[in-house]
């Protein structure tokens, strides 16, 4: 991040300064998500992985959509003291912003987990703008996810919700209650790892998603696949990773392999990609020089 925008952050002249900035931030996360390419499963700028109601322009239209939703999620968070009322406000917005998303996009679900996730934790941050630690935001997230909102439906139906309830997963829920470990203790420190290591940006970022695929009972997989198909994906990215990421040849062939077996079950780790673009909000929010740029091709040729 620049430093402007810490200085914007981190001293707002008034509570709109510091949503309109979050909320920018928030909407770059996303673009920057399914714009990473290679992706296993996953819409990137080579197509639409295991999708077919999904492409790389539509994603990017659905998080320019969703940018006012989460503005007004920040706002809120700098605005309203009382934990239950904020609680019940960023859930209403974020129900809202699940209905332009939808009216957006001709009524396919590209960002829904994204609201709840990157919702919270831009509630979070904006809620004390002078602490913004990855951990000390995902415990302020945290904290708002367990209080009860009064008006969100029993059950929605979702997919998502389905599985967790099939195979006795914790979900986007879980991972928001426990302080979205999958973003702190998982994907940021393999980013960071990887760029200490000399990883090109790109290559950090795929090994930041991979660590999470690794390790996540994704729900979208598990939806689509079954165990079967969540424990596949697992051990081929643990696999890749473990042969030195898209950085070697071996890790470029697990790689492959990896792909071809997603799109042959038609599987697609969209709750790993959450948890990605999550990490990158984090990440920007904790970085006090300029972001580390990505690689001038548009993607890797495996």
């Amino acid at each position: 991040m620049d430093k402007t925008l810490i200085r914007r952050i981190e001293s707002p002249s008034q509570p709109i300064e510091l949503a309109t900035t979050l909320a920018t931030l928030v909407e770059s996360a996303l673009i920057d998500e399914v714009t990473l390419s290679p992706k296993p499963g996953l819409v990137d700028v080579r197509g639409c992985g295991a999708h077919h109601d999904l492409t790389w322009g539509l994603m990017v239209q659905s998080a320019n959509v969703l940018r006012p939703t989460f503005e007004a999620m920040a706002k809120a968070g700098v605005l309203i003291d009382n934990p239950m009322r904020l609680r019940e406000q960023i859930g209403r917005l974020g129900r809202l912003g699940e209905a332009a998303m939808l009216a957006a996009t001709g009524g396919v679900n590209t960002h829904r987990g994204a609201i709840w996730a990157l919702g919270l934790l831009v509630t979070a941050a904006a809620q004390a703008p002078n602490a913004l630690s990855a951990n000390a935001i995902a415990r302020r997230a945290a904290a708002l996810a367990r209080l009860p909102d009064r008006f969100a439906p029993c059950a929605t139906g979702h997919k998502g919700e389905r599985a967790c309830l099939d195979y006795g997963v914790g979900g986007a829920r879980g991972q928001a209650w426990a302080g979205f470990p999958h973003v702190t203790k998982v994907a940021l420190p393999a980013l960071r790892r990887a760029r200490a290591a000399g990883m090109r940006e790109d290559h950090a970022r795929i090994d930041a998603l991979l660590s999470v695929m690794a390790t996540l009972d994704d729900t979208c997989v598990l939806a689509r696949g079954g165990p079967d198909a969540l424990h596949a994906m697992q051990a081929g990215a643990g696999a890749v990773r473990a042969s030195g990421g898209l950085s070697t040849p071996d890790g470029r062939r697990k790689f492959r392999k990896l792909e071809s077996d997603m799109l042959a079950r038609h599987i697609s780790p969209g709750g790993a990609a959450d948890m990605l673009a999550a990490a990158l909000f984090l990440d920007r929010l904790g970085a006090k020089g300029s972001p580390s740029r990505l690689n001038d091709s548009p993607f890797l040729s495996l």
